[in-house]
C-alpha cells in the first residue's frame, strides 16, 4: 500500500502551517470521569510531538463515546485535554465547541508548536451522518479552521468508519498517514498476508455475531483458533452443554454448529469454567466441568485446565493474534483466565513468536492486569479496525489515503 506518511509531510515542512490531526482518544472513563486506560493517548504522542517540534499549528479532532450527535457533558473531551497536556509536556487547549466561535478564535490564535483539541466531533450529528452532503458541509467547516493546512490520519481505531473527520476531511486537504496508522497497517499486513506458522488466533469477547466475519476469514488460515470469553458459551451450547445463565446467543447456535462441523479440527474450546452465583465481584464461585454449572448460575471465566490447554497450543506458535478477553477481567475474581492466556502469549513471544494484541478490551486488559506491554510484539489501538483489516475488508479511512 502506497500512502504519503508523516515523514513526507515533515520533509515538505510544517513550520507555521496548520495541521489537522485525527487521533483516537476514545478512552475508558470511570464514574468520576477519570481515565482508566490512557493507552490510546500515549500512542498518539510520537506523531503529535513530531508535528509540534516541526513548528506546526496542530488542531486535533477526536471523539469519546456515543453522544449521538448531541452536546453531552458526560462525553466531553476535558479529561483527555488534561491528560494530553500532561503527557505532551505542554498545555493543550480544549475548544468549547467543534466548529463554532470558540474553536475559530482558538485556532486563529495558535502559534508554532501549539496544540488545540476540538471538543468531541460526535457532538455534531454530521460526523456520523450517512448523507455525504451533510458530512461534506461539516468537513468544509473543519477545514476552514486550518487554512492552507494538511491532514494527518493517526486514529487507527476509527479508520474503518467513513466519517467526516476520518474520511471527508482527507478528501479536502493534502493527506498523510500518521506514524501510528502507518505502523498498525504494516503490522497487520504481516499477520494477514504472510504469518509465520504455526499461526494461532485467540478470540474472546461477548458475542459470536461480532466475531463471525473474522472467524470465517481466519479459520481456514490458522493452525488453531482458540475461543474463550462470553462467545464460547454459544459454541458450548452448540455441543449440547447446558450453560445455564451464562451469556448465550441462541440465534447463533446453529451457526456455531456449522462452524464446528467445518473447522472443528482447528477450533479449541475451554474444558473447564469458573461458575458464579451472580454477576458480581463478590459472587460465590467454583471451578466446574463443562456440564457442571449449578442451576441458575453462570460462567464468568475459563477455568485453570482451559488456561493450561490454551497455553499448550500457544507454546509452539510463531504468530499469534489475540482479540477479546477470556472472562470478566474487570472483576479480579474472574481475571485469571485472561491473565493466564495473556502470559502464555508473552511466554511464546519471548521464544520468538510474533504476537499482536488486537486492541479493544484485550489491550485494556493487558494494562488493567498489570502485564508487561513490552512482552507483546504489538498492541493495536483499534479493535474493530484490526478485525476488519484481517477479514480483508476495505477500511475507508485507509483507502482515502492511498
Amino acid at each position: 500500500m502506497t500512502v504519503k506518511n508523516l515523514k513526507d509531510l515533515l520533509a515538505e515542512g510544517v513550520d507555521g502551517r496548520y495541521v489537522l490531526v485525527r487521533s483516537d482518544f476514545n478512552v475508558p472513563l470511570n464514574e468520576n470521569r477519570e481515565i482508566t486506560d490512557a493507552g490510546r493517548i500515549k500512542a498518539s504522542l510520537p506523531t503529535l510531538k513530531a508535528l509540534t517540534e516541526g513548528g506546526a499549528k496542530v488542531i486535533v479532532m477526536a471523539h469519546l463515546g456515543r453522544p449521538k450527535g448531541e452536546v453531552n457533558e458526560k462525553y466531553s473531551l476535558a479529561p483527555v485535554a488534561a491528560a494530553l497536556s500532561e503527557e505532551l509536556g505542554q498545555y493543550v487547549a480544549l475548544a468549547a465547541d467543534v466548529v463554532g466561535e470558540d474553536a475559530h478564535e482558538r485556532a486563529n490564535g495558535l502559534t508554532e508548536g501549539d496544540v488545540l483539541l476540538l471538543e468531541n466531533v460526535r457532538f455534531d450529528p454530521r460526523e456520523t451522518s450517512k448523507d455525504e452532503a451533510e458530512r461534506g458541509e461539516f468537513a468544509d467547516q473543519l477545514v476552514a479552521l486550518a487554512p492552507g493546512g494538511a491532514f494527518v490520519s493517526d486514529g487507527f481505531g476509527v479508520v474503518h468508519r467513513a466519517q467526516t473527520s476520518v474520511y471527508d476531511v482527507a478528501k479536502r486537504l493534502p493527506h498523510y498517514a500518521g506514524g501510528l496508522v502507518e505502523k498498525e497497517i504494516n503490522v497487520l499486513q504481516k499477520v494477514a498476508e504472510a504469518p509465520a506458522k504455526p499461526y494461532v488466533v485467540v478470540l474472546g469477547g461477548s458475542k459470536v455475531s461480532d466475531k463471525l466475519g473474522v472467524i470465517e476469514a481466519l479459520a481456514p488460515k490458522t493452525d488453531a483458533l482458540i475461543i474463550g470469553g462470553g462467545m464460547c458459551y454459544t459454541f458450548l451450547a452448540a455441543q449440547g452443554y447446558d450453560v445455564q445463565k451464562s451469556l448465550l446467543q441462541e440465534e447463533m447456535i446453529d451457526t456455531c454448529k456449522d462452524l464446528l462441523a467445518r473447522y472443528g479440527d482447528s477450533i479449541v474450546l475451554p474444558v473447564d469454567l469458573v461458575a458464579a452465583s451472580e454477576f458480581a465481584p463478590d459472587a460465590e464461585k467454583k471451578i466446574v466441568g463443562l456440564d457442571g454449572i449449578p442451576e441458575g448460575w453462570m460462567s464468568l471465566d475459563i477455568g485453570p485446565e482451559s488456561v493450561a490447554k490454551f497455553a499448550e497450543t500457544l507454546a509452539t506458535a510463531k504468530t499469534v493474534f489475540w482479540n477479546g478477553p477470556m472472562g470478566v477481567f474487570e472483576m479480579e475474581a474472574f481475571a485469571d483466565g485472561t491473565r493466564g492466556v495473556a502470559q502464555a502469549i508473552i511466554d511464546a513471544t519471548a521464544k520468538g513468536c510474533f504476537s499482536v494484541v488486537g486492541g479493544g478490551d484485550s489491550a485494556a486488559s493487558v494494562r488493567v492486569l498489570g502485564l508487561d506491554e513490552d512482552g507483546f510484539s504489538h498492541i493495536s489501538t483499534g479493535g474493530g479496525a484490526s478485525l476488519e483489516f484481517l477479514e480483508g475488508k476495505e477500511l475507508p479511512g485507509v483507502a482515502i489515503l492511498q
